[in-house]
């Protein structure tokens, strides 16, 4: 597989010390061997594979799905459990110019709807996911980041019909929010923070008994079609199917299949968490809150605290994916959590781990049919907000390959192949100046 990143970040190194997998057994997945047919074949693991098996599983459709690893491997099972609006790096002015009113909403409908398929999912499959927060809150990172509070809450009433809670600086500390970094709050009441490795998983046991037959440690390789039927051959064995979905997002290949080269460019997010805090402690720094939360900076931190104490801490950055890279940037990440929260400086951060969100050149998540691939369908570039969108991805992909009226929202921009980025297998080159050009905006 021709990948854009070292080998480094395709093995168990970036979650070697993953709080998520340390809170719930994961299956053994059977490897593939010999061959096998079925009517659809899921090639990726994730929310968007999984949701797509499933629903496809429970409409009675034959349907294999493969992962080179195991379900939730990738960024469904390391990420910081945000499920929330979003899936575009677009902001409402952008997309209405380019896509027109009719288009804009129907996008915005479908963020929110994707945030209530993930809570119906939950509710439906009596899965556990340690569920937590109302809406998520944004804080302003510096006085000049106030007005995006007012034009958050004034965006949400318009595209949502939410009305959002603006606290002033004076008013954090009263509301467990005590923190030298911020200068005002803007919640959102859409939303909620989960277990993301709990909900994958959960999604696989369902997919599972619905009929789907799951198989990890099979990383597809070749992929050939004859006589209307396409061959995806693994290390150990080979798929035979009518109807393909691709559904690897950041952890695709530029090859399997040719049409995805350059088409998604993974940026790695990193996250650390603490031990459990103490109720001492968090009288302390006065961060009390359950809110899932971020600041306004265009190179964004995310932070919650969890149900068993610990705080959560994430933040974009680091271009490479190397043993040092890594530890550079934990150290980065550490040394912003100290100055957000500075009377936990003492406290140890007991886990570290780094997945890739994926971004497309046009800043809008793809879900739709490959143009040069007859049916075959594909979804990725969710901006980091894959849980919610991810998930509504997948319940697009199988409404497509079973050839039904999609079931939910989904706007034609959406359905249009993702344009390339420059430069090829060297695209990660873009990051470092866009990255640079962020963190000056942001103010350092």
């Amino acid at each position: 597989m021709r990948r854009i990143y070292e080998p480094y970040a395709y093995g168990d190194g970036p979650i070697a010390n993953s709080y998520w997998t340390r809170t719930v057994e994961a299956p053994d997945w059977p490897r593939l061997e010999g061959t096998a047919s079925a009517e659809i074949a899921v090639i990726g693991g994730g929310y968007t594979g999984l949701t797509a098996a499933l629903h496809l599983a429970e409409a009675g459709a034959d349907v294999i799905l493969l992962d080179a690893q195991s379900p939730g491997w990738g960024a469904s099972g390391r990420n910081g459990g945000f499920c929330c609006l979003g899936g575009t790096a677009l902001g409402a002015t952008d997309l209405l110019k380019r896509h027109g009113e009719a288009d804009t909403r129907l996008y915005y409908d479908a963020e929110r709807e994707a945030v209530a398929l993930v809570a119906e999912t939950l509710a439906r499959l009596g899965i556990e996911a340690d569920t937590h927060s109302r809406g998520e809150t944004m804080l302003a990172h510096s006085p000049a980041a106030i007005p995006d509070l007012k034009a958050t809450a004034r965006h949400m009433r318009a595209y949502h019909g939410a009305t959002c809670e603006i606290l002033s600086r004076e008013e954090l500390a009263a509301n467990g929010m005590a923190s030298p970094e911020f200068h005002g709050a803007v919640t959102t009441p859409i939303g909620f923070a989960l277990n993301p490795l709990k909900y994958a998983l959960g999604l696989a046991r369902a997919a599972q008994a619905a009929g789907a037959r799951i198989y990890g440690r099979s990383p597809a390789g070749s992929i050939t079609r004859q006589n209307d039927i396409w061959r995806i051959a693994s290390d150990a064995g080979q798929v035979q199917t009518k109807r393909l979905i691709f559904a690897t997002n950041g952890y695709s290949a530029d090859d399997v299949p040719p049409w995805l080269a350059a088409r998604y460019l993974p940026l790695q997010s990193n996250i650390i968490v603490t031990r459990p805090l103490s109720e001492a402690e968090r009288a302390a720094q006065g961060w009390t809150t359950r809110q899932m939360s971020f600041d306004s900076r265009q190179l964004l931190h995310y932070f919650r605290l969890l149900p068993d104490n610990r705080m959560l801490f994430g933040m974009r950055g680091a271009i490479r994916s190397t043993p040092k890279a890594l530890g550079e940037i934990r150290a980065r990440t550490r040394a912003d959590f100290d100055r957000f929260f500075p009377a936990w400086k003492g406290v140890e951060t007991e886990h570290f781990q780094s997945g890739f969100v994926s971004l497309a050149r046009d800043r809008t998540p793809f879900a739709g049919p490959i143009p040069e691939m007859e049916n075959a369908f594909g979804a990725f570039n969710y901006h980091g907000n894959g849980v919610a969108m991810g998930s509504h991805a997948g319940a697009i992909l199988a409404d497509l390959a079973l050839g039904r009226p999609l079931s939910r929202p989904w706007p034609d921009f959406a359905t249009r192949p993702p344009r390339r980025f420059p430069f090829g297998r060297f695209r990660r080159a873009l990051l470092r100046p866009v990255l640079a050009a962020r963190a000056r905006r942001d103010g350092g």
